[in-house]
């Protein structure tokens, strides 16, 4: 069997080789966006995303709640929601 001048131990020394032995942390920010609403209106409201089925309870005015970012484009359509940005 060749060893080929010995490349092979050399090339087990480069700082690739090391890279692939780490342990990456996965990150920590979301894969999608953060959307918030807030509540304007009057008394208490519970909203039904459209897309998630999630039900979205805002007790009072000012109440703000983070919405699946896919039930979002619905909640616009709602008159005493606004979206706001954290």
């Amino acid at each position: 069997m060749c060893n080929c001048g010995n490349k092979r131990t050399e090339l087990a020394g480069t700082p690739s080789s090391k890279l692939s032995n780490q342990i990456f942390e996965p990150q920590k920010r979301s894969m999608w966006p953060e959307v918030y609403f807030e509540y304007i209106g009057k008394t208490a409201m519970t909203v039904t995303g459209n897309i998630s089925g999630k039900q979205y309870r805002f007790n009072n005015p000012g109440d703000k709640q983070m919405v699946d970012y896919r039930d979002a484009s619905g909640m616009m359509k709602v008159p005493v929601l606004k979206r706001v940005f954290k």
